[in-house]
């Protein structure tokens, strides 16, 4: 039986790597808690299919004329505006817990998506959007129908526009942040110790 000689430059090392991974999955899960916690984030949930993506957004209260979704690649990004009602002189108003405004959100999906062919429709204030995989997919803005009924499903045109050789939605460039916060990783050791 062979004994390894211990070497506390290793220990420390292992130890250190140890810390820096738990660091940088708790600043992520953070940040990402953080962000879905802004009043104005949209909840979604992801599926994925063999030949596309399933997104369904909540968006209580806004109808389909009120929400913008752009594609670009492996980005999606919602863009919706919560129409409240107006206050009027004399109202007494005793709570008043509902917001108004615009909600955004942008992720990244694993793979990129082909906008030629995307789906979109609101029904009861849930947003799904059926995005098939792509490759080399241009930026598109995507038109949102409000459906009747569940089974039915409308297919939706889309815009582009081009202009010194860069795609460009149809109502310009605009920058979207995304709610979910990414952190590069831990540099590795400059050294390695060397084994005795």
């Amino acid at each position: 039986m062979a004994m390894d000689r211990f070497d506390p430059f290793r220990e420390m090392m292992s130890f250190r790597e140890a810390m820096d991974r738990w660091l940088q999955q708790s600043i992520s899960s953070t940040g990402q808690i953080l962000s879905n916690m802004r009043p104005d984030s949209i909840p979604m949930d992801v599926i994925e299919h063999d030949d596309a993506f399933e997104v369904r957004a909540s968006v209580p209260g806004v109808k389909a004329e009120d929400v913008e979704v752009t594609v670009q690649g492996e980005r999606v990004s919602i863009r919706a505006e919560v129409r409240g009602e107006e206050e009027r002189r004399g109202d007494n108003w005793l709570m008043r817990e509902h917001r108004y405004g615009t909600m955004q959100r942008s992720i990244t999906l694993p793979a990129p998506v082909s906008s030629d062919n995307a789906e979109a429709r609101i029904e009861h204030g849930v947003l799904t959007l059926r995005l098939p995989k792509a490759h080399g997919a241009q930026a598109r803005r995507i038109a949102v129908a409000a459906t009747a009924s569940s089974t039915s499903t409308a297919q939706l045109g889309a815009q582009k526009t081009h202009a010194g050789g860069r795609d460009h939605t149809a109502e310009g460039d605009r920058v979207t942040e995304e709610s979910q916060e990414s952190f590069p990783a831990s540099d590795p050791p400059s050294w390695t110790p060397e084994k005795v």
